[in-house]
């Protein structure tokens, strides 16, 4: 902080604050303190210990609730209430001031969130402008509770802030602030009896409406001589604008007091911005304040090419051909876009995701064996219309939620631990079906119905057939989903920026492409020629492959445990059991006698229900921001072979980046296999580990196992909605995404070891 203070006021614009801290403290002791009784107070039932009262401003901490249960997050709100005449600041100040700064004391695991801003004003002094806030401003931070947490534990908080407080004179104050969050097993914010009084609602409510969007735009920033020009896309921005004004988040890269003209330019919202000091080197990043009729509305801005940079690393084989999947998705056009969408969907049939889904492929392919061209024709139709359907719907319902204002990526789905406990459920029957355990397989799944004995299969087999091959294109979507492949990123990147008809045919011909390979070989003559004969082998095949299904199964449950801890784990097991158990038992009485087969569908119904109440009740330790625990499992294979992580921050970022400091982001999540083969594969490998230490080079992880905002917005910055992603940036230079399927070459290429 100091460091900052020292280079604000050797600047020019900087010489009105030295003059202000000069006076600071006799006008500190001169000044009486002002009359807060005119304020807002929420009710009683806020959770406040300490607050800081001085004579400019009234400080609060507050909590939205005041209890949380293991597993949870909450919003803490730091509120300023300001003397009139007099302001704060913003996160890049402007010509003179600092914004506030907040320093967590907490408990091991709970973990405080970055400062969010809200929308700040211009504020002229003299001939300076200012950013910032007066009367009242509510600073929210997300506060991650680790599910481990013991429940009936308290949650002892404290914090000191500091920040500035100007009229003519600024006064530099701090506030020391504790309070003690209560505990409980159940989940708080769906207990009625335990949400906060409606005037602590109305406050954080506020406070939300007060932030800008969620999601970045991209934007482009010409530099001419003596000017720059903004860019930003028209589409992103509400119907007819009555003014806009660019706040840079970097001091220096635009001058502060000029005038920022704007027009509307077809397409685009034109501003004409004049150069600061620093425009060369800052990056050209901010928030974009439109006014409208109705209210002023706050969209963050990314003009500085990183939204779509390529990748820029040469390697042989398959990752020359992924440097060509990052190309800007600016320049691609929607022709160039389904083309890249149709190849990712025919390299996902490669990623490890995809790998358990084979087994089902593979049983399917030899069921073909000896049937008609039509028949297979037909079975490939099926699968494909499976595929496409699946990805239909994926991509309606990822529309819809970020259209509502939802900030979910590709992948989304198995961020909740509901979803993923019912995918626990499925591949433990499927894995059941194929050991034999179960009879619902070959009508599932359509494998060799009819195709035994050399006998043309009946019309009720021929359909059974075409519904199993479309579920299984369905459920080898439903596998793949989470994985972006090359060529997909910059295609769903560039999908999310268009009109829901052309963003949906992009996520189709993903669809296609995935497809493809299976419809082209039930199309092919010499397929019946090249598969073996039906015969007793199949069973046994199929029994074996049912191991795959269970180590998925296996491996879900990871995700979960991960996702929710000992307390979720357990009850999706318990769940699993009780569905396994209840169909065994209705499959030993299928064909008993009446009541006995009663008997077997009452405890089928009954092990149903128990298994879908354990599964809906993870949903507790559900985490929207994250859990610690996550984090702590996706670092443990670097850190066994030396390559030590720091969980994601915007604020870690840009420190290292203040300071220098080579940095290399990697965006993953648990239930990311190719994110976990690039870890053990590349990652992880001694070279890279020296090349990282040789380099003094920051090693950040962001975690996307649950839902977290921070790192969702971290995407959409370079155009993408999906893990992986890693991002190289070296000292002073444009940061460069990396392919995202790595290799230890293309690591020590992309941060130049070699």
């Amino acid at each position: 902080m100091a460091a900052a203070l020292v280079r604000q006021l050797s600047r020019p614009a900087g010489w009105p604050l030295l003059l202000c801290l000069a006076t600071a403290m006799v006008a500190q002791a001169a000044e009486p303190p002002f009359d807060t009784s005119g304020f807002d107070r929420p009710g009683a039932s806020e959770a406040v210990i300490t607050a800081a009262i001085t004579g400019r401003v009234r400080a609060r901490l507050l909590a939205e609730r005041a209890r949380v249960a293991p597993g949870e997050s909450l919003d803490l709100a730091l509120v300023l209430d300001i003397r009139p005449g007099w302001h704060t600041y913003w996160k890049n100040p402007g010509d003179s001031g600092e914004p506030l700064r907040i320093r967590w004391r907490l408990p091991d695991g709970v973990v405080a969130g970055d400062i969010q801003w809200p929308l700040p004003k211009r504020i002229p002094v003299g001939p300076l402008v200012n950013y910032g806030y007066s009367d009242r401003v509510v600073h929210l931070v997300e506060l991650r509770v680790p599910a481990d947490w013991p429940a009936g534990e308290p949650i002892p908080i404290a914090a000191e802030a500091t920040w500035l407080v100007c009229e003519e004179e600024c006064i530099p104050e701090q506030g020391r602030f504790t309070l003690t969050l209560a505990t409980t097993p159940n989940t708080p914010a769906r207990d009625p009896s335990k949400r906060a009084d409606a005037g602590l609602a109305r406050l954080f409510h506020a406070a939300r409406a007060a932030l800008p969007q969620i999601g970045v735009v991209a934007a482009e920033l010409d530099r001419a001589e003596g000017e720059l020009r903004l860019r930003v896309p028209a589409v992103a921005l509400p119907e007819s604008p009555e003014d806009a004004y660019f706040f840079a988040d970097a001091w220096g890269l635009v001058r502060h007091a000029a005038e920022q003209a704007w027009s509307l330019d077809g397409e685009h919202l034109v501003l004409r911005l004049v150069p600061g000091e620093a425009a060369g080197a800052a990056r050209a990043t901010g928030l974009l304040k439109v006014r409208t009729t109705d209210a002023d509305l706050g969209l963050h801005i990314d003009a500085s090419g990183s939204l779509f940079e390529a990748a820029g690393v040469e390697a042989a084989g398959l990752a020359s051909a992924l440097d060509a999947g990052s190309a800007e998705a600016s320049d691609l056009g929607l022709p160039l876009a389904l083309g890249f969408a149709m190849l990712g969907g025919l390299v996902l049939n490669l990623m490890p995701c995809v790998f358990p889904v084979l087994a089902i492929k593979a049983l399917g392919l030899a069921g073909q064996s000896g049937a008609g061209f039509r028949a297979r024709a037909l079975h490939g139709l099926a699968y494909t219309a499976g595929v496409l359907a699946f990805f239909l719907a994926l991509g309606l319902l990822l529309l819809a939620l970020r259209a509502g204002g939802a900030a979910v990526g590709w992948g989304f789905q198995l961020q909740s631990p509901v979803f993923v406990t019912l995918m626990v459920y499925l591949f433990l029957v499927l894995g059941m079906s194929l050991a034999g355990a179960l009879t619902l397989g070959t009508s599932l799944m359509g494998i060799g119905q009819g195709q035994g004995q050399g006998m043309a299969p009946d019309a009720d087999h021929r359909d059974a057939g075409h519904k199993g091959a479309f579920m299984t294109g369905g459920l080898a979507a439903l596998v793949a989903a989470p994985c972006t492949a090359p060529f997909m990123g910059a295609a769903l990147g560039y999908a999310m920026t268009l009109a829901w008809p052309a963003a949906l045919a992009i996520v189709l011909a993903l669809g296609l492409g995935m497809s493809l390979p299976l419809l082209l070989l039930t199309l092919s003559p010499g397929l019946a020629r090249v598969l073996p004969r039906p015969g007793a082998w199949m069973e046994t095949l199929k029994q074996a492959l049912a191991f795959p299904m269970f180590a998925t199964a296996a491996w879900l449950c990871w995700v979960l445990a991960i996702q929710t801890g000992p307390s979720g784990l357990g009850a999706a097991l318990a769940g699993a059991l009780a569905l396994a158990f209840a169909l065994w038992v209705q499959e030993r009485t299928r064909v008993a006698g009446a009541p006995w087969r009663r008997i077997g569908a009452g405890t089928a119904a009954l092990g149903l229900a128990a298994a879908l109440w354990l599964g809906i009740g993870t949903r507790s330790a559900e985490a929207p921001g994250g859990l610690p625990a996550a984090g702590e499992a996706l670092q443990s294979a670097g850190a066994r072979s030396g390559l030590l992580a720091q969980p994601f921050s915007a604020a870690r970022l840009a420190a290292a980046r203040s300071e220098g400091r080579p940095v290399f982001v990697n965006m993953t999540a648990a239930w990311c296999i190719t994110c976990l083969v690039n870890e053990r594969m590349a990652l992880s490998r001694a070279a890279v580990v020296r090349a990282f230490a040789a380099r003094d080079l920051l090693y950040l992880k962001g975690d996307w196992t649950n839902r977290d905002p921070a790192v969702t917005d971290y995407l959409a910055g370079f155009g993408r909605n999906g893990v992986p992603m890693y991002v190289f940036y070296p000292p002073g230079g444009e940061p460069r995404v990396l392919p995202q399927v790595l290799t230890e070459t293309i690591v020590l290429d992309g941060i130049g070891a070699t």
